[in-house]
């Protein structure tokens, strides 16, 4: 049995050889553990600064050779994911970079007056300002049609399909997620659900569509299925009502669910903080999968599965706290829970909540991989 076939068989249910490992995303300091050199791959802010100075080419040869270096060495990883953020879709080839100003070590500012700052913590940039504006129904127009991409936005999940997708179970870009959006950011997006929201609903309807006609250009030969990123909850509970959640968001996720899996595709859903009162909807709009399941905000995986692991598969167990704070002991005794609670049944991949984030202690990385091996042989029939 391949990965493909095992990830295949997890999601449906299936009994499997082995219970399947994957990761939302390895970030860049583990893989360049693993690999010996610096790398681009899953480098955020190195990379976006190297796309402003004009170094695409550059950035997109480390992506490419990096991911598919990165899996040979991790050739029993089951699940590759080339749909996530500074490891896959790129600039075209010839793109004009972007006008961004350095203001100092850590801050870049663009013309159109949005700032970035840099996290020593999270090696990423987030924008911390930007221009304030309004918002109304013509912004959003309902017979708008999206150009078609330039083909070398993909080189990356091509050469990574081509290379690895034959045994591995490949998850890769879509037309995009429409069913949570955010207008001017997390605080003024959530402000507006209350405030206009009609023009939130024309918002959300507007993406939704232009993700589906998106969908024929962005869905890639070889890939298996699609592997969204939006959360929708804090640590204390969803971000908004689950009333408002069926309201506004669950009709255009259903949406995009179907329209995806049209293509043979499946959904696997990444989503971060407490879910509970969502996770009906989960399984409601077909996601096949959930992913991350935050014990740290009470999403305990035994708990999750047997209330739902019969009607959705689940990937995770790990906490990424245990990777970055805990010891090796602290990280198998996640892996070894997991697999108890996890396993049983089918419809379980183990891997980390979230992902293997910046930080991870490379003894705590190679601790959760060697206690998968010695679990995984011992349930080997």
């Amino acid at each position: 049995m391949n990965s493909r076939e095992r990830v295949r068989r997890a999601l449906a249910h299936e009994p499997v050889d082995r219970v399947p490992i994957g990761f939302f995303a390895i970030d860049f300091d583990t893989v360049e553990r693993v690999l010996g050199h610096e790398t681009y791959l899953r480098a955020k802010a190195k990379s976006q600064i190297a796309f402003w100075e004009g170094r695409r080419d550059e950035v997109v040869q480390s992506w490419k050779e990096d991911t598919i270096a990165l899996y040979r060495k991790l050739d029993f990883v089951d699940i590759i994911n080339v749909s996530a953020m500074a490891s896959s879709v790129a600039p075209p080839r010839d793109y004009e970079p972007e006008k961004v100003r350095r203001v100092d070590q850590s801050t870049w500012e663009a013309r159109d007056g949005r700032v970035w700052k840099y996290s020593d913590i999270t090696a990423d940039l987030t924008v911390v300002s930007e221009p304030e504006r309004t918002w109304a129904f013509i912004d959003f127009p309902l017979d708008a049609e999206p150009e078609p991409p330039d083909e070398s936005i993909f080189e990356v999940v091509d050469a990574v399909v081509e290379a690895l997708g034959a045994d591995h179970y490949i998850l890769g870009p879509c037309g995009g997620e429409a069913g949570m959006v955010m207008l001017g950011g997390m605080e003024r997006g959530l402000m507006l659900y209350a405030l206009q929201p009609d023009v939130v609903a024309r918002a959300i309807a507007y993406h939704t569509r232009m993700a589906g006609l998106r969908d024929p250009f962005m869905v890639r030969p070889g890939t298996d299925g699609v592997l969204w990123g939006t959360d929708f909850a804090a640590t204390s509970g969803p971000f908004i009502s689950p009333r408002m959640f069926r309201r506004f968001c669950l009709p255009s996720i259903k949406e995009r669910v179907a329209a995806v899996k049209s293509y043979g595709l499946s959904v696997l859903k990444h989503a971060c903080g407490n879910n509970w009162k969502l996770l009906d909807m989960f399984v409601e709009a077909g996601y096949d999968a959930y992913q991350s399941i935050q014990a740290s905000a009470t999403m305990d995986l035994g708990a999750v599965k047997a209330r739902y692991g019969d009607r959705i598969a689940l990937w995770g167990g790990v906490r990424v706290e245990s990777l970055v704070s805990g010891t090796p002991d602290d990280v198998r005794r996640d892996v070894e829970t997991a697999m108890r609670v996890g396993a049983p049944g089918s419809g379980y991949i183990l891997g980390t909540t979230h992902s293997v984030a910046v930080g991870t202690k490379y003894d705590n990385f190679l601790a959760m991989l060697d206690a998968y091996h010695d679990l995984a042989r011992a349930d080997r029939p």
